[in-house]
């Protein structure tokens, strides 16, 4: 459960619970041999399982298992032995069988969490399971005056269904979560995670209650696809229910979608519950038996996952968590990092520049870290020239400013920027001393009153010396020589 008290919300406390779709990046839909390529002409990808053609049979897709294999190795959860397929049944035009095949009694996962940061503060949701089962076609309204079209190519196309405990208590740790949960789908390669196509895909079960009293009524918000929405269509909704509960009326349950354009919730439905669906085992799929030495061998060929990379990066680098957490959000972001650390052997510092100055830039250039214009060879360098006292920190960032507009690479172009553009700290001892002793005449009355215990006039003396040499002067070697100086 989340390591904190809850937050609350008009004296209301929020539970949240969250359904995700991953759609699994195989080649071909989960019970046929059809495509799954992003973008094809309506109906060009939908064979005769998935329009449920008499005769057919749904034959399991061994690379759909494997994902799901490797989504519970890292989330540390249960890998059942045998677990079993069933239909839900529902009619809707875009499900041509009537029927959806999931997993419903015995999923293929079982258990596990996630942890992540919220600011610093560490939380951990719990997931009940992940199950797998197909998804269903789409119904197009937008182009068919009065009509709708049905685009079957997405019927039958593997997913992953990772359900969570009612464990989040604010729209600011949803998003956390599933940004989490992201990384970790992508990370693992089991998703490409592009939402605007619809492969992640989360429903917010949100409910509100007096602090202690008993769950309150859950409404389902379906399909959000991007994490602002998320966050607008949480609070939103828990204002909603708010209002409802205290102008006297009951919360019904439902599915709800967000409408990104008036910033509101509207009901879809009314949210059905597990008997509404008539779950029974599908006669055509025998149960799904995963043998230990299958998922030893998936184990085996998984990549350094980003929990146990973060606390690898906390004892080899001497990082803090929240660094080594935050550095973790992508294998990119992860291979920079060791790449500047050990080029600049200044791992703190090279993770304070990537958090800070590097991060950044990239966001207001709305890019990732495969593209960063400094490549990890010339970032090192750059530190270097800032821990032997060449540089101060701020005039290395005058350097990455030329770096980035791509005006040097290495360290022969970090050291011809440097000299080109005057930017060399003062380090020479005899150079300082005069500065400083500048300083002190100019400042006889600071002088007294830092002698007097006024530690603030040391501060400003530092200013002065700094002020003197143009930003110039080595901060440290001021420092201490004015200490030495004051006596």
């Amino acid at each position: 459960m989340s390591s904190s008290s809850s937050l609350l919300v008009r004296g209301y406390e929020v539970v949240i619970g969250f359904e995700t779709h991953a759609q699994l990046s195989t080649r071909s839909k989960i019970f046929s041999r059809a495509a799954t390529a992003f973008g094809a002409e309506p109906n060009t990808q939908a064979c005769a399982v998935d329009l449920a053609l008499p005769g057919t049979l749904p034959v399991m897709n061994r690379a759909a298992v494997e994902r799901a294999i490797r989504f519970g190795l890292s989330v540390g959860s249960h890998i059942a032995e045998s677990s079993v397929f069933a239909r839900k049944n529902y009619f809707y035009p875009d499900l041509p069988k009537g029927y959806q095949i999931s997993q419903f009694e015995i999923p293929v996962v079982q258990g596990g969490e996630v942890s992540f940061f919220l600011g610093t503060e560490k939380k951990t949701v719990r997931l009940v399971r992940a199950h797998l089962e197909e998804d269903a076609g789409k119904s197009l309204h937008e182009d068919f005056v009065g009509q709708s079209g049905i685009d079957l190519n997405r019927a039958g196309t593997p997913l992953l269904e990772i359900v969570t405990e009612p464990d989040i208590r604010s729209s600011a740790e949803a998003v956390a979560y599933a940004r989490e949960l992201h990384k970790i789908v992508t990370w693992i390669g089991i998703c490409d995670g592009n939402m605007q196509e619809g492969s992640f895909r989360c429903d917010a079960n949100v409910s509100v209650r007096k602090p202690g009293a008993p769950l309150g009524t859950r409404r389902e918000i379906k399909n959000l696809n991007s994490f602002k929405f998320m966050q607008q269509a949480i609070d939103y909704e828990v204002r909603w229910q708010i209002e409802q509960i205290e102008d006297g009326h009951k919360i019904q349950q439902a599915t709800v979608l967000f409408d990104p354009d008036t910033g509101e919730t509207r009901a879809m439905r009314t949210k059905e519950d597990a008997a509404d669906y008539r779950y029974f085992p599908d006669p055509d799929l025998p149960p799904l038996v995963i043998a230990r030495s299958w998922v030893d061998e998936v184990k085996a060929s998984m990549p350094e996952l980003p929990r146990a990379m973060a606390e690898r990066f906390v004892q080899q680098y001497g990082l803090p968590e929240y660094d080594a957490t935050t550095l973790t959000q992508s294998p990119a972001m992860a291979a920079y990092f060791e790449a500047v650390a050990r080029g600049s052997g200044q791992a703190k510092m090279a993770s304070n520049w990537i958090m800070g100055d590097v991060s950044r830039r990239l966001n207001a250039e709305e890019g990732d870290m495969t593209r960063v214009p400094v490549d990890a060879d010339t970032l090192a360098a750059l530190l270097r020239r800032i821990a032997d006292g060449t540089v101060s920190n701020n005039a290395a960032k005058q350097v990455m400013d030329a770096l980035w507009k791509g005006e040097g690479s290495g360290e022969a172009g970090v050291d011809a920027i440097i000299e080109a553009k005057g930017l060399k700290q003062v380090s020479d001892t005899g150079a300082l001393e005069a500065i400083i002793d500048e300083v002190m005449a100019a400042n006889a009355e600071m002088v007294a009153q830092f002698r007097a215990g006024k530690e603030k006039a040391f501060n400003a003396l530092v200013g002065q010396a700094m002020k003197a040499s143009k930003g110039k002067a080595n901060p440290q070697q001021v420092n201490d020589l004015l200490r030495q100086k004051l006596g």
